[in-house]
C-alpha cells in the first residue's frame, strides 16, 4: 500500500511546484525549477535533467546539481557542462540501451535503481570514475522520461541518492517517491512544451518579419538595406531612453515584450513598399520609368543635329560655317544641361525651369512628323525641382506608410505585440502635426514611435546605397537632423539622447563608410544643449 501521509504531505508542494512551472517564461530557469522541485519533493542530494534531441539522436545535459558537494552546472549557475550529449543509438545504429537514460528514452519508461553498484544490465562505469575523482558513492537513482501531448520523450529527469530526512542516510526512492516525481515530470513536459512551442512561434514570426524585409530587398536593392538597418539604429536608440535618469525621459522603461514589439515594428515599418511599383521606389533619375527616358531626348536631339546641318546645306551654306558651330555647341550645351539635371541631386532653380521649357519649343521632325524636342511629360519631369519624384509619384511613395498600417492592423497580434502597428505607423509623423498620414503631434505619439522618426531619417540620411544621392557624412547627417529638431520634426529629447549617447557613432563605425565619418563638433549642432 502506498504511504498516503508521504504523498498528502508533499502534494501540496508538487502543486506550488506546478504553479511556477506554469509560470515561468525563461527556458533554462525553467529547466532548472524542474530538477530543483523534483529533488525538494523525493529528498534527493542530487540530480540531473536532460534534454532530448530526436534529430541529432542524442541526449544531452542541461542542468547539474549535487547538493553535498556544492556542485552546480548549467541553468543560471554559470559554469558550463563539459559533458559530451550520449548518443541514443550505437555504432551499428542499434537503441543504445547500456546507459539508463537512454534506456529511459527509448523504452518510455521510469527506472529505479536502488544501487547503481549492483544493477545489472546498465553502464555505471562513468558514476564510478566520478565516484573515485570525488570521494562520492553515487547509490540510488531515479530515471523518468518527460513525454509531451504527443507521447514523444522531450527531456529525462535523472535523481540521485535518495536521502531519509530523519537519519540523513542514503535510502532507495519509494514508490511514492517515484509517484511524485512522475507527477511532476508530467507537469514540467506541458510547462518545457509549452514555453518550447511559444519559442518556435516566437522565431517563426521573427523569421517570417526578416523574409518580407527580403522580399523588399529582392524588390529593390535601393530599400533593403533600410529595412535591415533601422531596426538596430531604433534599439540602439530605445536602449539609451531606456537608461535614461534624468531628464524628460527619466521615466521611460522598456520591459522585454516591448522591446519585442518595436523590434518588430522596426523590421515592418516599410512592408507596404511591397505594394509600390518598382519603377517608382527606385527611380534614380527625373526620366525614369521602365528605363531612362535621356537616351530617348539624346536620339531626338541627334536627329534635330541633323536637321540643323541638312537645313543649312539646302539653304548653300558652308560646312564650316561659324553660325551652324554656334547652333550645334548650343544644342551640346542643352543637352548636357538636361543630363545634368536628369539626376536629381542638386536644387533645381526656377531660371533652370525655364530653361527646359526653353529647349522643349524646339522642333524635330521623326518619321515625317514635326513635334517638340521634349514632351510635356519629360518637361514636368525634368523641371521637378527637387529629387527626382513628381508630387504624384511622392504620393505613391507616402502611401507606404497607409498601406503598412493597413496590413499590420489587420494582423491579429497577441496582446504584447498590439503595439506594432502604432510604433511602426509613425515614423513619418512630425512633433509640430505636420508629418504623415495621420497628421499626429508629438505628444500624441508614443516614445518608441518617436525613436523610429528618427532611426529612419537618419538611416535614409547615411545610407550609401542609394541610385539618385550618396550617403552623407556624419556631420552633415547630425546638422540636418538638428535642424529638423529645431522645426519641431522630430523630438527634441531623443535627438540630444542619440547625440550625447553616440548612437551615431556606434552606428557608424559598423554601417559607413571611412569617408562619412568624420569629425563632428557636437558644440556646433544646431539645436544641441
Amino acid at each position: 500500500m502506498p504511504n498516503l501521509h508521504y504523498l498528502v504531505t508533499h502534494l501540496a508542494k508538487l502543486n506550488e511546484i506546478g504553479i511556477a512551472l506554469s509560470a515561468e517564461q525563461d527556458l533554462n530557469r525553467l529547466l532548472e525549477q524542474i530538477l530543483l522541485g523534483a529533488k525538494s519533493i523525493t529528498h534527493s542530494d542530487g540530480g540531473t535533467l536532460y534534454s532530448v534531441d530526436s534529430e541529432r539522436r542524442e541526449v544531452r545535459m542541461e542542468i547539474v546539481s549535487t547538493d553535498s558537494l556544492q556542485f552546480a552546472m548549467g541553468g543560471t549557475s554559470g559554469n558550463p557542462i563539459p559533458f559530451s550529449p550520449i548518443p541514443l543509438d550505437d555504432e551499428n545504429g542499434r537503441p543504445n540501451e547500456r546507459m539508463v537514460v537512454t534506456h529511459a528514452v527509448h523504452h518510455k519508461c521510469t527506472v529505479n535503481i536502488p544501487d547503481a553498484y549492483d544493477a545489472v544490465g546498465f553502464d555505471f562505469s562513468g558514476t564510478r570514475r566520478f565516484d573515485e575523482n570525488t570521494g562520492y558513492r553515487s547509490t540510488s537513482f531515479l530515471t523518468v522520461p518527460l513525454k509531451n501531448h504527443e507521447g514523444d520523450v522531450i527531456a529525462v529527469l535523472q535523481l540521485l541518492n535518495a536521502t531519509d530526512p530523519e537519519s540523513a542516510t542514503i535510502i532507495p526512492f519509494s514508490k511514492e517517491a517515484q509517484q511524485l516525481a512522475e507527477s511532476l515530470a508530467s507537469q514540467a513536459a506541458i510547462a518545457l512544451t509549452n514555453r518550447r512551442l511559444i519559442n518556435d512561434l516566437n522565431r517563426f514570426l521573427d523569421a517570417l518579419i526578416q523574409l518580407i524585409a527580403g522580399a523588399i530587398d529582392e524588390k529593390s536593392p535601393y530599400t533593403g538595406g533600410h529595412c535591415r538597418r533601422v531596426p538596430l539604429l531604433t534599439m540602439l536608440l530605445a536602449e539609451e531612453a531606456h537608461r535614461a535618469t534624468s531628464g524628460p525621459l527619466a521615466d521611460f522603461q522598456m520591459s522585454a515584450e516591448e522591446r519585442h514589439a518595436l523590434e518588430i515594428a522596426a523590421w515592418l515599418h516599410d512592408c507596404g513598399k511591397i505594394t509600390t511599383p518598382e519603377h517608382i521606389v527606385d527611380k534614380a533619375t527625373k526620366l525614369e520609368t521602365i528605363f531612362d527616358r535621356l537616351e530617348l531626348v539624346r536620339t531626338r536631339f541627334a536627329v534635330r543635329r541633323r536637321d540643323l546641318e541638312l537645313a543649312h546645306l539646302r539653304a548653300g551654306g558652308a560646312a564650316d560655317d561659324p553660325l551652324l558651330a554656334q547652333q550645334l555647341v548650343a544644342l551640346e550645351e542643352d543637352l548636357a544641361f538636361l543630363a545634368r539635371h536628369n539626376s536629381g541631386g542638386e536644387f533645381m532653380a526656377e531660371a533652370d525651369q525655364q530653361r527646359v521649357h526653353q529647349i522643349a519649343r524646339q522642333r524635330v521632325v521623326i518619321d515625317g512628323v514635326e513635334q517638340p524636342l521634349l514632351s510635356e511629360n519629360e518637361v514636368y519631369n525634368l523641371t521637378i525641382s527637387k529629387g527626382t519624384l513628381t508630387p504624384e509619384e511622392r504620393e505613391v511613395i507616402n502611401n507606404h506608410i497607409v498601406v503598412t498600417i493597413r496590413m499590420l492592423e489587420a494582423l491579429p497580434f497577441p496582446k504584447h505585440l498590439k503595439s506594432v502597428p502604432e510604433y511602426a505607423g509613425g515614423h513619418h509623423e512630425r512633433m509640430d502635426g505636420k508629418g504623415y498620414p495621420r497628421g499626429l503631434t508629438g505628444a500624441q505619439m508614443s516614445v518608441p514611435a518617436r525613436v523610429m522618426a528618427i532611426a529612419d531619417i537618419f538611416e535614409a540620411l547615411t545610407a550609401r546605397d542609394r541610385p539618385y544621392k550618396k550617403g552623407m557624412k556624419l556631420s552633415t547627417a547630425l546638422t540636418i537632423l538638428g535642424r529638423m529638431r529645431l522645426e519641431q520634426h522630430i523630438d527634441s529629447d531623443l535627438y540630444d539622447i542619440f547625440v550625447k549617447s553616440r548612437v551615431w557613432e556606434r552606428y557608424a563605425a559598423e554601417h559607413l563608410t571611412p569617408e562619412q565619418c568624420d569629425e563632428v563638433d557636437l558644440s556646433a549642432l544646431p539645436g544641441f544643449s
